[in-house]
């Protein structure tokens, strides 16, 4: 977009008439302003005294309307004045690419960024359910695991369930890097406010920024605009994708997304009920991941990533809960694991891939189902093993599942260039252990 484009682009987002009221009370968090009449509507965005504080229509009455600031209110005296907004939007261009963003658009890395020609709404509604693409191909990530025994497919929505600290952060970075698509949008939720610098220059790299548009709401920010930033996000994926690109869309975290939703539901009179979340959260959760995925025919699609930080590994949490059962997969990252120090701590066992088995080949299927097979009985008996209670040749399934173990572990934790390098490693780990085995009278049964 030249400057001129940008200039008009600023002039059509220009208003010819202004409505305004004023603060009436300020109660328990909320801001009540009275006088905007009939215009105002749930979701506004109402500018409060000198301009410098705003917030988000909450609640509407037949005089008045309650208003969640997204800042502290001091210094907010009755009958400040109050200027309503209406919704807000966000206008993504191609130079976006490259850039950091905060959930209304503005640059957040010090150079100028002009809006694009359109804009869109934060809570668009997904394309319509019978009109949407299939999935589409697999997809190499550069990460062996995930090209074999879960992969990810062009359109599908996976959830990364992990506690804090376990590496979730590091392996959506890799993620970033190493999936095949056009654009990257990545959504930091509530993330530390040191750690987006850290993220975008080290972590993501040049490498991963040179195709991706990250939307940050750091820790300390309100929780409209925590809340907003995720919205945001997906309209920029969904801008990539009405182009006809691939878009992959990261998401850190959703838990964070959620606990922002809570905290303004809760402001809005909304009664907590499922472990303290109020009933809304299931619907915010599940509308947000149906925008991605499959794109409507003619269009591009939205590959997505979402983050869930679960405490204690708990997938039973209401967050996990809700987002599990919308998805095309979940990938559980384990403390213990990643304690021992592999990377990526997958716990295998625990993740599945809805990918399966139409993603791969029958020889490929044939691959994959040896290898867990594999790794279940080692699992089953992993106790006895390490305590040295299992005898060698009581029992040969057990036999070589205890000689695969040591190249299937490590097989999880090796970069790939594409997804025949990635099967090719997992046929030499499956293949690795029965060379390693001593000679016997009878061979053991193939897994």
């Amino acid at each position: 977009m030249d400057a001129a484009e940008a200039v008009a682009a600023r002039i059509r987002r220009l208003r010819v008439a202004r409505v305004w009221g004023e603060v009436t009370a300020i109660r328990a968090g909320l801001v009540i302003v009275g006088g905007l009449g009939r215009r105002a509507s749930i979701g506004d965005r109402v500018s409060l005294g000198d301009g410098a504080l705003f917030g988000e229509i909450v609640a509407l009455g037949a005089d008045q309307a309650e208003v969640l600031p997204e800042g502290a209110a001091d210094g907010l005296s009755v009958g400040a004045p109050a200027e309503l907004l209406f919704a807000p939007a966000i206008a993504t261009s191609d130079a976006w690419v490259g850039r950091i963003v905060d959930p209304f658009g503005r640059p957040l890395d010090g150079r100028p960024l002009a809006p694009g020609r359109t804009e869109r709404g934060f809570q668009t509604p997904p394309p319509p359910a019978a009109g949407r693409n299939r999935l589409g191909g697999r997809l190499g990530t550069g990460l062996a695991v995930f090209d074999t025994l879960l992969p990810l497919v062009r359109g599908q929505r996976i959830g990364l369930f992990a506690g804090s600290g376990v590496g979730k952060s590091t392996l959506l970075s890799a993620l970033a890097r190493g999936v095949e698509a056009d654009v990257v949008v990545i959504a930091m939720v509530g993330e530390r406010g040191r750690e987006l610098r850290e993220f975008v220059e080290t972590t993501l790299g040049p490498e991963g920024m040179a195709r991706a548009v990250v939307v940050a709401a750091t820790s300390d920010q309100p929780p409209l605009i925590r809340r907003r930033c995720a919205w945001a996000a997906m309209a920029v994926a969904e801008h990539f994708r009405d182009q006809g690109r691939h878009v992959l869309f990261l998401a850190d975290s959703i838990t964070r997304f959620a606990e922002a939703h809570r905290e303004i539901a809760l402001a809005s009179g909304e009664a907590p009920s499922y472990r303290g979340f109020p009933p809304s959260t299931s619907q915010t959760i599940m509308s947000l991941a149906e925008r991605s995925g499959p794109g409507p025919e003619g269009s591009g699609d939205i590959t997505a990533i979402f983050s869930v930080l679960v405490a204690g590994s708990d997938m039973e949490e209401p967050v996990a809960d809700i987002l599990r059962g919308v998805l095309d997969g979940h990938v559980v990252l384990d403390r213990k694991i990643a304690e021992r120090g592999r990377f990526p701590a997958v716990d295998v066992l625990r993740s599945v891939s809805r990918s399966l088995p139409h993603a791969a080949s029958a020889a490929e299927n044939a691959l994959i189902g040896r290898a867990r097979a594999a790794m279940g009985a080692y699992a089953e008996s992993e106790l006895m093993i390490r305590a040295g209670l299992y005898a060698q040749g009581s029992d040969p399934v057990l036999d070589e599942a205890v000689r695969l173990y040591p190249g299937l572990d490590s097989f999880v934790t090796r970069t790939a260039q594409g997804t025949d390098d990635s099967f090719r490693l997992l046929a030499a780990a499956l293949e690795s252990g029965r060379r390693a085995a001593p000679a016997a009278s009878g061979s053991p049964p193939r897994l």
